[in-house]
């Protein structure tokens, strides 16, 4: 994994895990802020986590064509500035006394556009700063990031919380933007060429260009249905730990654990598994060993709970890798942007409507078979991609034209 994070990426990919790190500890503490210190109700929780995903389903697209019209390194350093302020602003009203449920609203929302806005820019800028080549093992260093920090985040906010005053957790998020800021600032952005003309910074170019491809068509519905059913089991398995099967809170922890340690294996073993069985079948692979821990649920058994948590971590990295690079490499170079906010839309939508959508079958039919048809959907998703033409793709299709990369030059 070291050698590829070197040259103009290893600060892209630097800035990004401490920025990662970062904000998976106020992924914990902002809620936990709002019940400690706040003593917020269960509807202003529900609207605290609702105001947290909807820049994404608001902005999505726009984040796109802004994207793909601004300077990426620009981006990159004003929404890092921006966080920084908003979450440092946190604490210093706390400290004032002044803190209230309404900032935690707005910060929530603001913050939510700018990750959006950061997140389509520094995977548009990926394909730009490694030679196609290292593509792959560019993105499983970078998803790299995202699990180290999804694993390790909530552990430390936690402990962060038990201080003093809550608010003092999201402090360590703000001054991880003060290093993001700086590594964003050193990238020496190369030139993308010319703006997109009017008529193709709209938005519907990014859905386009996903429905219009013959690869990428089936890639983003087997992923969307995938990702919708796959999210229906989030919800869940915590309240089907404790209250069905009356397992220990450090069971919990332990499963949960199993899960992101596997998650971060799965970003060192994607890159020879793509190169082993294909592009195609990565992807098909991961998608179907991370099915499984619904099924692993609902035995109820716990060694084949545990396995079927170690088994979603390393499906996730095993499709998620192949997918990202598959899309960076086929789309049109100056349409990057949109194409990976209309990805990012889609998936996060669907995700949405499979979490909103759990609560609902969980009460209706209770928790297991609620897991049993959240199998079945990823499954489909699976069926999808295995009917097109992705079963059979092994490497990436030949380069788009007007993509100059950095390291090469």
């Amino acid at each position: 994994m070291a050698w590829v994070v070197r040259g103009e990426f290893r600060k892209l990919w630097i800035g990004q895990l401490v920025s990662a790190s970062g904000s998976a500890v106020t992924t914990v503490a902002l809620p936990l802020v709002a019940v400690v210190s706040l003593q917020a109700s269960a509807m202003q929780m529900g609207a605290l986590s609702a105001l947290t995903i909807a820049p994404h389903l608001v902005f999505g697209l726009l984040a796109g064509v802004w994207v793909d019209k601004w300077s990426l390194r620009r981006v990159l350093i004003w929404t890092d500035v921006g966080r920084l302020f908003l979450l440092g602003s946190v604490p210093a009203a706390a400290a004032l006394g002044w803190l209230r449920i309404e900032q935690l609203y707005a910060v929530a929302v603001l913050t939510g556009v700018l990750t959006l806005l950061s997140d389509t820019a520094s995977q548009t800028m990926t394909p730009w700063l490694v030679p196609r080549a290292e593509l792959m093992q560019a993105n499983s260093a970078a998803l790299l990031n995202l699990n180290l920090a999804s694993t390790l985040g909530p552990s430390a906010a936690g402990f962060l919380v038990q201080l003093p005053t809550a608010p003092f957790a999201i402090v360590v998020d703000a001054a991880s933007y003060v290093v993001s800021t700086v590594a964003a600032y050193l990238i020496r952005e190369p030139a993308r060429g010319a703006v997109p003309e009017r008529s193709q910074v709209r938005l519907s170019a990014g859905l386009r260009v996903l429905f219009g491809d013959r690869m990428l068509r089936p890639l983003v519905v087997s992923a969307a249905v995938a990702a919708m059913a796959g999210s229906m089991q989030g919800p869940l398995v915590v309240l089907f730990l404790i209250r069905e099967l009356h397992k220990s809170p450090a069971f919990v922890g332990l499963s949960l654990t199993a899960f992101g340690a596997a998650a971060v294996a799965g970003t060192f073993v994607a890159p020879g598994w793509c190169r082993r069985v294909g592009i195609g079948r990565s992807y098909l692979s991961g998608v179907f060993l991370a099915s499984l821990n619904g099924v692993a649920l609902f035995t109820g058994v716990t060694p084949l709970i545990l396995l079927g948590q170690v088994l979603a971590g390393l499906g996730m990295s095993l499709f998620a890798v192949p997918q990202r690079t598959l899309r960076q490499s086929m789309a049109p170079p100056h349409l990057l942007g949109q194409v990976t906010a209309s990805w990012r839309t889609l998936v996060i939508g669907g995700q949405t409507v499979g979490a909103a959508v759990s609560g609902v079958l969980a009460t209706a039919i209770q928790i297991r078979p609620t897991l049993l048809l959240a199998t079945g959907g990823m499954l489909g998703g699976l069926l999808i991609a295995l009917c097109s033409p992705l079963r059979d793709l092994r490497e990436l299709p030949e380069e788009a034209s007007g993509r100059r990369s950095i390291a090469t030059h």
